[in-house]
């Protein structure tokens, strides 16, 4: 029996092996491993991944996101996924049986994590896994659910094309950011065009292969920023000739340069709205 006369509830099972959740939302902090699965699967629920420290890195079929610290990923149900992130990374992940209404129930978005929202997140962890939904406990889920509903999107992704020479080529730079390789040197290796797969790129990523480029690098410097590493070293390995270009560049689509982006707070960053402009 529970102290309270009522009968005592079943700890739940390893996640694996939930056909369904304990509650439309659940995340306890003993219950959960917290860990991160480098290997492609899906939920049949959505999932709430909170960067407490570190930077994950969140592979589907479709996009790369990027979740620096203080950031969450929201994966939603079914979306075969693949997460990596470095051996300190601090974690904290929700399942949720519903998205909230107004997020789209097959796209996965980065979002803002303000000290508000930390805070429920941290408190609904330590709470009971079978929370009374009519009580104290099932009131702080509903304001989990509605700050989750009203935090800010971030632009910290980058669309993957589905055609198989583009997607080489993506994958090739994204393991090099530092590679020169043009879109007219793949286009002779593919035997095609070079507008052939301009246009081709455009219309599977919403983005010009040069502005791809360009995303792609400054968020692969993101992760080599959190450990620390020397700016001028990582504007090299990203494929920057020069230190005072990189610091413009991601300045101009950060809002900071890079040796202050993990100190400001969220909402001095500018990782919303128009990022990424086509201006040089």
């Amino acid at each position: 029996m529970s102290p309270n006369g009522q009968p005592a509830l079943p700890e739940p099972q390893a996640l694996e092996q939930l056909t369904r959740l304990p509650r439309p939302v659940y995340g306890h902090l003993q219950a959960l491993p917290n860990i991160v699965l480098d290997y492609r699967h899906a939920h049949p629920w959505g999932q709430l991944s909170y960067a407490i420290d570190g930077v994950l890195e969140v592979h589907t079929d479709t996009g790369f996101y990027l979740v620096p610290p203080q950031r969450a990923v929201w994966i939603p149900a079914q979306v075969r996924h693949r997460v990596s992130c470095p051996g300190h990374t601090c974690l904290r992940s929700l399942y949720l049986e519903q998205p909230p209404a107004l997020w789209s129930p097959v796209q996965c978005r980065v979002l803002a994590i303000n000290p508000l929202l930390r805070e429920l997140i941290r408190s609904f962890s330590e709470g009971p896994v079978h929370y009374d939904p009519h009580g104290a406990d099932g009131r702080l889920v509903q304001v989990l659910l509605d700050q989750l509903a009203q935090a800010s999107q971030q632009q910290l992704m980058l669309p993957l094309p589905h055609d198989r020479r583009l997607r080489e080529l993506c994958e090739h730079l994204q393991a090099q950011p530092d590679a020169d390789t043009r879109l007219s040197d793949w286009a002779v290796q593919q035997g095609v065009s070079e507008k052939t797969l301009s246009r081709l790129f455009l219309r599977e990523t919403g983005l010009s292969f040069r502005l791809w480029r360009q995303r792609m690098r400054l968020l692969s410097a993101l992760p080599a920023l959190e450990r620390g590493e020397r700016v001028t070293d990582v504007a090299l390995a990203c494929g920057y000739e020069s230190l005072s270009a990189f610091i413009a560049a991601f300045s101009k689509q950060f809002g900071v340069p890079p040796g202050a982006f993990f100190r400001q707070p969220l909402n001095q960053i500018n990782t919303h709205g128009s990022l990424f402009d086509e201006s040089p």
